[in-house]
This record gives structure tokens, sequence and C-alpha cells, in this order.
């Protein structure tokens, strides 16, 4: 008899014990309390090759961010069919917040350009930390001295000036497409490889002209191996500032700026908001460190810090203006309109 009763008031505690944790439980969420993130390392997939401006953006602020946080964020690269193999695995991970995209504007044209069923609508912008500007660059010695000069020349000789390109989509064809669009130009789309290779191609005269990154016509430029005639942007910039923005000679450009490549971090979209939040905090905080700051000056990124709506709103403006470029200009694989991306007003 002893006995049972004891057994009795031992399956009476467990099942009080029991009870009471499920009340704690029920009471920590009434109360908005969700389990402390992060608890263990971060995984940080940059979706191209090493050492290109993203992978350089993406390990400066990570190593920043990962302070904030209390965990490590471990970068890899994941390269692959203009950065979809990257994007997809984040998209095939859990929504915990433990793998982040860290990205350029890419797969804001995805769908467009039929390249992936994936892209930045089904994750959430953490932190867009900065955008290129591109400039409109001759070899040295050009015959053009001023972009009115290039166009002219486009003009009365239409198809004739060989443009360096990488093809739809990239910084040179879009560029091309919009001053197309306004000054009735037809330029002779060279196609390359890549940016590497299109400025190889300027500094040996084997094109007229092509749209370079900002950073990479500073350093050609203020070597004497390049000019640069104009910065695609509505306004001068700092490095180079005898070099007019392209509005000055071209005023409609105005409706398509700012625009250019820019980077960002982003997590799947159905991640917890606690942990959207304490990621986001995190890498506001790491945008403004000195030395990452530095590093966008160094590699002429417009700093921006922005998460959240304003960086919603940021990157479908951007894909708005991109992709009906592209459909303007027959490049486009799947109308904007059918998938519901307005035209930019």
């Amino acid at each position: 008899m002893k006995l049972h009763s004891q057994g009795k008031f031992l399956k009476k505690g467990i099942v009080f014990t029991a009870i009471a944790s499920m009340l704690m439980i029920t009471a920590c969420s009434a109360n908005g309390s969700e389990p402390k993130y992060p608890t263990k390392s971060i995984e940080g997939i940059v979706p191209f090759g090493a050492g290109g401006g993203t992978d350089l953006v993406s390990r400066a602020i990570a190593t920043v961010a990962e302070k904030k946080l209390g965990q490590g964020i471990a970068i890899t690269n994941k390269p692959g069919a203009t950065a979809t193999v990257g994007t997809q695995y984040v998209y095939d991970k859990k929504a915990d917040g433990y793998t982040l995209l860290f990205s350029a504007e890419n797969p804001g044209i995805y769908g467009v350009l039929q390249l992936s069923e994936r892209g930045f609508h089904e994750f959430y912008p953490v932190n867009i930390m900065g955008r290129g500007i591109a400039t409109i660059t001759v070899p040295k010695d050009s015959k053009y001295k001023t972009l009115n000069d290039l166009i002219q020349d486009a003009k009365t000789n239409p198809g004739k000036v060989k443009m360096g390109s990488s093809g739809p989509g990239g910084l040179s064809f879009m560029v091309t497409t919009m001053i197309n669009s306004i000054s009735d130009t037809k330029f002779n789309m060279v196609p390359f490889d890549g940016d590497g290779p299109i400025l190889t191609a300027l500094l040996g005269n084997h094109i007229d002209v092509s749209v370079v990154a900002l950073s990479a016509a500073i350093e050609n430029a203020k070597a004497g191996k390049v000019r640069v005639l104009a910065v695609v942007n509505d306004e001068k910039v700092k490095e180079l500032p005898d070099v007019p923005a392209i509005t000055e000679t071209l005023p409609d450009m105005k409706k398509f700026l700012p625009w250019g490549p820019f980077y960002g971090a982003w997590v799947k979209k159905d991640t917890p908001d606690s942990v959207k939040q304490s990621l986001v905090k995190a890498f506001s905080e790491a945008q403004k460190d000195p030395e990452f700051l530095k590093l966008l000056e160094k590699m002429a990124v417009v700093p921006m810090g922005i998460s959240g709506d304003e960086a919603e709103k940021f990157w479908r403006d951007w894909q708005s203006t991109s992709a009906w470029l592209l459909q303007d200009a027959g490049a486009a694989k799947v109308s904007p309109e059918t998938l519901k991306i307005p035209r930019k007003q």
C-alpha cells in the first residue's frame, strides 16, 4: 500500500510538472517571446565566383555583422548559370534565418529572361548595402571627345559604331537600350563574355565604346588608358569631377535613374519576423562600420543601407525599369506584363 501510494504521488508530480511546463510555454508565446536567434553559425551564399564585387562586399559586411549577431557567418561561393544555382540553393533551405543569400541585382530579371522561377519576390531584403554607377567609356585616343559626339555619329551611321556588350541584362546592353530609346540611335552590339573582356577590347581599340562600371573606369581613366564621356547618373561623381552626368547631354535619361548594379543580403520570405528583425538590426549596424564604408568608397559604390519596405521598393523600381527595357528591345522571353511587373511611370 505504501509503495502504491508513493507511485500515485510520483505520477501526479510528473503530470503536474508537464502541465506547468506547457503553461510556461503558452505564456511565453502569449507574451510574444521567441526562441533565441542565432544559436549556431549562419551560412552565407554568394551565387558568384570569388573575388568579384558581390563577393568582396558580402564578405566585408558579414565580418562585421557576425560580431553583432554573436555567431559566425560562413560565406560560400556557389556560382553558375547567372547566379541561379546559388539562389535556388538558398530557396531550398529552411526559412529559419540560418541561410542568407548575398546577391547582386540579377534575380530581379530572372523571370523576363526565363532563367529561373526564383527571384527576389521570394526573399526578404535584410540589407541593400549599395549601388554601383556605370560610365560611357571610349579608348584613350578615340575621336569622340564628348557624349554628344558619340550620339551624333551613332545617329549618322546607324549600326556602325561598335559597342561592347555582355548580352541582355548586362550593364552595357541595358544602358545602350536606354540611350537608343530616347536618342534614336542604333549601335553595332559586339558580344563579349563578361565585363573583363570588354575592358580589354576597349584598351586594345577593338571596339569604339562600351559601358563600364565606375570602379574600373576610374582606375583606367586616371592611368590615361581610357576616356570617360559620361557617368550614368543624374549628377557628377566626386571620383571623376570633370566628367559630366549623362543627363547633361540626354535629360530624358533621368526617368531611368538611379539605375545600376547593386549588392544586398536576403533571407527567405517566410522566415520568422523576430529573426528578420535581428538580421536587419545587425546588418544596419554593420553598414555603418568605417572599414566597410571605406571599401564601398574604394569600389565607387554608393552606400545605401536600406531594408524591408524601402529596399523592396528600390529593387522593384529597378526591376520595372530593366524588365520593360528588355521587353522594348525585343530581348525579353516573357513579357513583364505576364509576370505582373508594372511599367515604371
